[in-house]
């Protein structure tokens, strides 16, 4: 069995996102290991992408909060994303939208949210 508090983060494969991201969870959550689930651009993904790609995402979420007994899903959109490049604004709507629909998983977790990681590559809440 796993020893520790665990959390997951989907975050973009941009390597800029990964710290900031694990480091808040770790702090806020009290949490001892992130499962990081990457992909470029998972919020558009997540909001417009093909059925396997959902599907895939969704696969390795449930793996983390099955197998480490994860509590705390989160989602991630940041400045200057390569992998979805759109205004502030539409990540900001993709993040929401892709809370919903973690939501609509029945995931067996405590939190679900979504963040933005900001050009000083600060996290802020979105939802």
């Amino acid at each position: 069995m796993h020893k520790g508090k665990f959390g997951t983060a989907i975050n973009c494969v941009d390597g800029r996102a990964q710290l900031p991201v694990n480091n808040w969870l770790k702090q806020k959550y009290s949490l001892d290991y992130i499962d990081t689930i990457t992909e470029p651009g998972p919020d558009k993904i997540l909001t417009q992408g093909k059925p396997e790609q959902v599907e895939s995402i969704k696969s390795r979420v449930l793996i983390s909060v099955n197998a480490h007994g994860s509590e705390t899903v989160l989602i991630a959109a940041h400045d200057d994303c390569a992998g979805n490049p759109v205004s502030k604004e539409e990540h900001i709507k993709q993040v929401k939208d892709c809370v919903k629909i973690l939501r609509s998983w029945k995931l067996p977790v405590k939190t679900i949210l979504g963040v933005w990681i900001n050009e000083n590559w600060s996290v802020e809440i979105v939802e």
